[in-house]
C-alpha cells in the first residue's frame, strides 16, 4: 500500500509508522520539518515538508494514495488564552484541511485519530462509541474542545458520504512519551514521585504499540463511517501510580495533595505565567483531571479488529523494566 500520515514524526505516529515500514508499506510521511523526523527515515518512507496549511498542496500529496492516515494534532492541557487559536488551527483547522485533501484527491481508506475524550466526562460509566456527551456540561479543557470539534468535522463528512474511519485513543503511554500521566507512571516505577494529585481521575490506559497496532487495524479492516475506541485498562490514577509502583518494587507515595490547596497554588501559578514543575494554566489542568473519567470501552475494536492491548501491568514493565 502506499500510505500517506500526518503526525508520523510523533509519539504515536512514530509508532504506526514502523509497523506499516515492517510489512513493507511505502509510507509519505507529511512532517514540519525533515530534519526532525530521521527517526522515522527509512529505504520506503519519504519525508515531505508541509505545515498542513494548504488543501491543493495537501491534495497532490495524496493523489494515488491507497491509504490516509490523520495523526498530527496537538496535545497540551493547561496552556495560556495566548495558545489557544494555535492549538485550534492544530487540531480542528488542519483536521479539515487533510481529510478534504484526502477526499479530493480520491484516497479510498482515510484514518481519522481522534480520542475517547470526545466522550466527555463519563461519570464513573463505561460507555461505548455510540455515547455523546452532554454539552451543557461544557468542555474541562481547550484541548477537549478543540479535539471534540474535530471529530465533528470527521463525523460531517462521514455524513457525506466519505470514506472516514475514526479511531479514538485512550491515554497512550510508552517509549518516547513526554506526557504528564506518562510521566507520573515512570516516576511512581522509579519510586521517584513525591505526591499524588488528581488521583480520582479516570483512564483507559493503552500502550502506544497496541495502540499502533489497532489503528493499522482498523485501516486494513475498519468499517467506513464506523468509531472504535482503543483504550485499554480502565484505572483511576491512583490505582495506576499503585500498579507502576508495584511493578517497578517500589511503594506510592504516601502524601496526598488536596485539590484545594491545588486551586489556592493556581491562583498565584496562572497570574505569574506558571511556577517549577506546574503548567502555565494550573486552573485549565484541575478542570481536566478533577474526578472526571473518559471511560470507553474497547469491545468493538476487539470484535471487530482483534484489538488485544496489554495490561497496564504489563505495559508498564516493557517500558520500564519489572524489578
Amino acid at each position: 500500500m502506499r500510505v500517506v500520515i500526518t503526525g508520523g514524526a510523533g509519539f504515536i505516529g512514530r509508532a504506526i509508522v514502523e509497523r506499516l515500514v515492517r510489512r513493507h508499506d511505502n509510507v509519505v510521511a507529511l512532517v514540519r520539518d525533515p530534519n526532525h523526523a530521521k527517526h522515522i527515515e527509512h529505504a520506503i518512507v519519504e519525508l515531505v515538508a508541509s505545515d498542513l496549511d494548504r488543501v491543493p498542496a495537501l491534495t497532490e500529496a495524496m493523489r494515488g494514495a491507497d491509504a490516509v492516515i490523520h495523526a498530527a494534532g496537538s496535545y497540551k492541557v493547561g496552556i495560556p488564552r495566548a495558545e489557544r487559536r494555535a492549538m485550534w488551527d492544530s487540531n480542528v483547522g488542519a483536521t479539515e484541511r487533510v481529510l478534504d485533501a484526502a477526499i479530493a484527491a480520491g484516497v479510498p481508506r482515510i484514518v481519522y485519530v481522534s480520542t475517547n475524550n470526545v466522550a466527555g466526562d463519563t461519570h464513573g460509566r463505561t460507555v461505548d462509541e455510540t455515547h455523546r456527551r452532554d454539552l451543557a456540561e461544557g468542555f474541562a479543557s481547550w484541548y477537549d474542545e478543540t479535539k471534540y470539534r474535530a471529530h465533528e468535522e470527521a463525523l460531517k463528512r462521514i455524513a457525506t458520504g466519505a470514506p472516514i474511519i475514526i479511531v479514538q485513543p485512550g491515554q497512550t503511554f510508552g517509549p518516547h512519551d513526554h506526557s504528564l500521566a506518562s510521566g507520573q507512571l515512570q516516576l511512581a516505577h522509579d519510586g521517584k514521585l513525591r505526591y499524588l494529585a488528581f488521583t480520582d481521575a479516570g483512564i483507559a490506559w493503552v500502550h502506544v504499540d497496541d495502540l499502533a497496532d489497532g489503528i493499522v487495524a482498523a485501516l486494513d479492516g475498519g468499517r467506513p463511517g464506523e468509531t472504535y475506541a482503543l483504550g485499554g485498562d480502565i484505572l483511576r490514577l491512583g490505582e495506576a501510580i499503585a500498579i507502576a509502583a508495584r511493578v517497578g518494587g517500589r511503594r506510592a507515595p504516601g502524601l496526598r495533595v488536596p485539590l484545594a490547596l491545588l486551586r489556592l497554588i493556581a491562583l498565584l501559578n496562572d497570574r505569574v505565567g506558571g511556577l517549577p514543575g506546574f503548567p502555565r494554566n494550573l486552573r485549565e489542568t484541575i478542570s481536566a483531571d478533577e474526578g472526571k473519567t473518559y471511560w470507553v470501552s474497547h469491545d468493538k475494536a476487539t470484535r471487530e479488529l482483534g484489538f488485544n492491548p496489554r495490561s497496564l501491568e504489563q505495559g508498564v514493565a516493557d517500558t520500564w523494566g519489572r524489578a
